[in-house]
């Protein structure tokens, strides 16, 4: 007979120790919102330094544990000061959401309760529901409509490209038997994110059977060349399944003409899928909504919350609006997975019908916290702001004798370029990529760089809650600086 007392006393503290970590706990939070509250005063971004990389790299795997206050410590001086600093109204070169306090707690609260959302009947699993029929409800589709909560973009458009082939003429047959002498083909204009390719990829599709449609002078898809290549595939024996359109491009942040796109699929009867990774969320804003026309139409949808929506990192969404197509590509009958009437293996069907994940966190909750609490009108005023500070930084630059606007502006991404008469096309390539590392390395703001008609370009993303005009005022004086001492040939 073995007793209590013999055994392992759990991870858990012990008696007054509750105490002390409760005190830790109140202390590292304390620590989180003061550097929030505090994020206009440090620098956008700096290097790890070099000893610190090196105690990563060369670190241990602990064997004897550590006092959690001390491992508090360690966090604060070691990864708190040399994040990728998205949280910072200074940065604007990717794509990334802000994050908020109240998405922070929503983490927290999540990371306490611990649910794996895979399935069976419990609240989380009613909270992600709910939550998902809103996200149909904001993007035109039908209350009805399917969905569940993923990593990311990348993910939802891999389960989109999984639905659309297996809802294709014989398509179910591809879960059993594979492509064999399949040939399934589908478009996205060549401004569609990389992902989209990575899902043709990893769907067992090849990348190749991933047809580019070259763009308009809007950089926007060619829907004449669209079905030029749709007939042309077709005469060859190809079989076209999907058309993907983008509502807001990585690069330029075009949205693509959906409410053609989706006129074409209709009439060739293939599956339209809109990656709208952050596009998609100028559904909160009524001035905005409008150029998505022909979203709602979409057989599927693919966008992420933690990007403009400002939810913290992760929590990407995946919608499709035939919910029964949905679960026929992904569903699986396995015993130690069998569905009750009742008790906690009831409430099917479950999230793991729906993708390839069977362990999965509670996402769902933050999504839910932030759209609670701020509401879908303050979060529209948001998105607003973003595009009015893109404007205005798209001025600021027409207005520069030195600098070039290189894109339209549609949304909230701008792309501009130092110019120099006396530099050839390849110099200034350099010039404007050294000087965007020169101002990251600063601290002062964190643009990026993409590729435009084959030249390098300066671009800002203004997708952070937190950046204003002075903001954008501030990279481009930092631009113009660095350019200047570059030029003059002083140390940047």
């Amino acid at each position: 007979m073995v007793d209590d007392t013999d055994l392992f006393s759990s991870l858990d503290p012990q008696g007054a120790d509750w105490d002390r970590l409760r005190a830790t706990g109140h202390r590292l939070l304390d620590m989180m919102f003061d550097n929030l509250q505090n994020l206009r005063e440090q620098p956008v971004w700096q290097p790890l330094p070099d000893d610190m990389r090196a105690g990563f790299r060369n670190a241990p795997v602990p064997d004897q544990g550590m006092d959690a206050d001390a491992f508090g410590e360690v966090f604060r001086e070691t990864v708190l000061p040399y994040s990728v600093g998205n949280r910072h109204p200074g940065f604007m070169g990717w794509v990334h959401g802000g994050g908020t306090p109240v998405g922070m707690l929503a983490e927290l609260l999540a990371a306490g309760l611990n649910a794996n959302l895979g399935g069976r009947d419990h609240a989380p699993v009613e909270v992600e529901r709910m939550v998902i029929r809103w996200a149909a409800t904001l993007m035109g589709f039908p209350e009805t409509a399917s969905g569940l909560f993923v990593t990311g973009s990348s993910i939802a458009n891999f389960i989109a490209v999984i639905v659309a082939s297996r809802a294709a003429e014989n398509g179910l047959s591809l879960r059993e038997n594979g492509m064999r002498d399949r040939s399934l083909v589908g478009y996205a204009a060549r401004s569609a994110h990389g992902c989209v390719s990575r899902a043709f990829d990893l769907a067992g599709l090849g990348s190749d059977a991933l047809r580019l449609v070259p763009l308009d002078d809007s950089f926007r898809m060619d829907t004449t060349a669209l079905k030029e290549m749709i007939a042309a595939d077709r005469q060859a024996g190809l079989e076209p399944f999907l058309v993907v359109g983008t509502a807001g491009t990585v690069d330029v942040g075009a949205i693509d003409p959906l409410e053609a796109i989706a006129g074409i699929a209709a009439e060739e009867g293939v599956w339209f899928h809109v990656d709208g990774a952050f596009g998609a969320m100028a559904a909160l804003s009524p001035r905005f909504k409008e150029a998505l026309s022909g979203l709602e139409k979409a057989d599927s949808l693919a966008f992420d919350f933690h990007k403009w929506a400002q939810v913290p990192y992760d929590a990407g969404c995946v919608i499709v609006r035939d919910s029964t197509k949905h679960a026929a590509a992904f569903a699986q009958t396995l015993s130690y997975l069998s569905r009750e009437d009742r008790g906690l293996a009831a409430g099917a069907p479950w999230f793991c019908d729906l993708g390839p994940d069977l362990s999965r966190g509670f996402r769902a909750l933050k999504v839910w916290a932030t759209l609670s609490v701020y509401g879908t009108q303050r979060l529209g005023q948001m998105v607003d702001n973003c595009c009015a500070v893109a404007r205005h930084l798209a001025d600021r630059v027409a207005a520069e004798p030195t600098l070039d606007l290189m894109a339209p502006v549609t949304l909230d991404i701008v792309c501009f370029r130092l110019r120099d008469p006396a530099l050839t096309d390849e110099q200034l390539d350099h010039l404007n990529g050294e000087v965007v590392k020169d101002v990251q390395e600063s601290g002062l703001a964190a643009p990026s760089t993409t590729r435009i008609n084959g030249r390098l370009v300066i671009r800002a993303a203004i997708v952070n809650h937190r950046t204003m005009v002075a903001d954008v005022d501030r990279m481009v004086d930092a631009v113009l600086c660095f350019a200047a001492k570059r030029r003059s040939g002083l140390p940047a």
